[in-house]
């Protein structure tokens, strides 16, 4: 039996609409309509003889089949997309800047992502705090920056939300009737506004005892069992145990994380969008441990 032959439009409808899980955004991201799409994504899904999403009023998501054939469906794509540029793509920079509080063990596959979509994308990694950082994008040194949603309030593309939690070490002691122990990033961390924030909202007595470093020593701090830290759940120290609910301290609001980018030509979009969509992705938050 023939094996069915795949057209690549038809399976960059696939993916597009997976990534956005809209058929609308999908749409728009390829420049064409929603019709057209839908008329993609059927004569894809009749070749293979498999349902690869499930729609509702309220939701687009991926069916048990589309689940497994996503990935391949990306190897394809960016297969046609290496062919294709080694005869054709000029050579090109992107440059990217992720603020330090941002980048967690997810940006390697991103970029990796990122590089496999478009080999012939010379990809420029900026890590540096979130002020800095916008600069240097108003003064058009960046092509994209991808921070937190209170870090700049301009619109952007929403890549998810992130939590915050109370982290410690399982062998932090909080000594009756003392002040909790802090360990605190650099003044100008949003992270630590958030939670001195939320700490000056409560009855929580508490005092600074390490103060000033940077993720890697406040993290350091907290794994030693010396004091107790705020951090987004999926950057917390991985042996470090949520203690929230055990020390009663105040919850901690959630955040956005956001892409900003004024780039408007049809590869940066390509590549916006790859970016976006390998970070949703593989930005999973780890889930917070009972205390």
């Amino acid at each position: 039996m023939s094996r069915p032959v795949l057209d690549v439009e038809s399976v960059q409808a696939f993916v597009a609409i997976a990534d956005f899980q809209s058929f609308t955004k999908a749409a728009e991201s390829l420049g064409t309509t929603q019709g057209a799409i839908s008329v993609k994504l059927k004569r894809l899904e009749d070749r293979l003889g498999s349902k690869l999403l499930e729609r509702t009023p309220r939701q687009v998501r991926l069916s048990a089949q589309g689940a497994v054939f996503i990935s391949a469906a990306r190897d394809f794509l960016a297969a046609h997309d290496r062919a294709v540029g080694t005869l054709s793509a000029p050579c090109r920079r992107f440059r990217l800047g992720i603020a330090e509080h941002v980048a967690g063990p997810e940006i390697p596959m991103v970029l990796a992502r990122l590089n496999e979509r478009d080999p012939a994308l010379t990809i420029e990694v900026r890590l540096e705090n979130s002020s800095n950082l916008l600069m240097a994008y108003d003064n058009g040194e960046l092509d994209a920056v991808i921070v937190r949603k209170e870090d700049d309030r301009r619109d952007g593309e929403d890549l998810g939300p992130e939590h915050f939690g109370w982290f410690a070490a399982p062998c932090f002691h909080q000594q009756p009737g003392k002040p909790l122990r802090l360990a605190a990033l650099a003044p100008c961390c949003g992270v630590r506004d958030i939670a001195t924030r939320a700490l000056a909202s409560s009855d929580v007595a508490w005092t600074e005892v390490f103060v000033g470093g940077g993720h890697a020593a406040v993290a350091a701090a907290v794994t030693a069992g010396l004091a107790v830290a705020a951090f987004s759940c999926r950057l917390a120290p991985p042996d470090s145990v949520e203690v929230s609910r055990e020390l009663g301290l105040p919850d901690l609001p959630a955040s956005r994380i956001m892409m900003h980018s004024t780039l408007t030509d049809s590869r940066s979009r390509d590549a916006l969008r790859t970016l976006a969509a390998a970070f949703r992705e593989h930005r999973q938050p780890r889930q917070a441990q009972a205390a």
